[in-house]
């Protein structure tokens, strides 16, 4: 047969302190802490009513952004520097290059390119020339 085991509330009876240590410390519930947030975690079933009506179902779980392609930084060329340097050819191929419209183009050229601005593609298509973006 177990034998019968105390209640804690028996244990500090006739102590001064009930084991606080300074008899004027824990009179109030100051000595307790507060009502903050430990002990709410995963399995903090105790205190899961209070986070629940705080937060709602957006307390729990891990917050991560959908993983995101880091963007390319792209090289930048005008229309003016193209007609420079490309003035004789048929066709050019600018992988990594971003083509902006300032300047104007006179050749018509086939160009292929990351990205263009709407001012450089209608300029090239002005100039009977086609551009490709990859």
């Amino acid at each position: 047969m177990k034998a019968k085991k105390r209640k804690k509330s028996s244990r500090f009876r006739g102590t001064h302190t009930h084991g606080r240590g300074f008899k004027k410390k824990a009179r109030g519930s100051g000595h307790r802490g507060g009502v903050g947030m430990a002990g709410t975690g995963k399995r903090g079933d105790q205190k899961k009513s209070k986070v629940l009506n705080l937060f709602g179902n957006k307390y729990f779980g891990k917050v991560r952004p959908l993983a995101k392609k880091p963007s390319k930084k792209l090289e930048v060329i005008n229309l003016r520097e193209l007609s420079e340097k490309y003035g004789n050819k048929k066709e050019i191929k600018l992988l990594g290059y971003k083509i902006l419209g300032k300047g104007d183009i006179a050749i018509s050229i086939k160009i292929t390119a990351s990205a263009a601005s709407k001012s450089a593609i209608d300029k090239i298509k002005k100039a009977g020339g086609d551009i490709k973006l990859e």
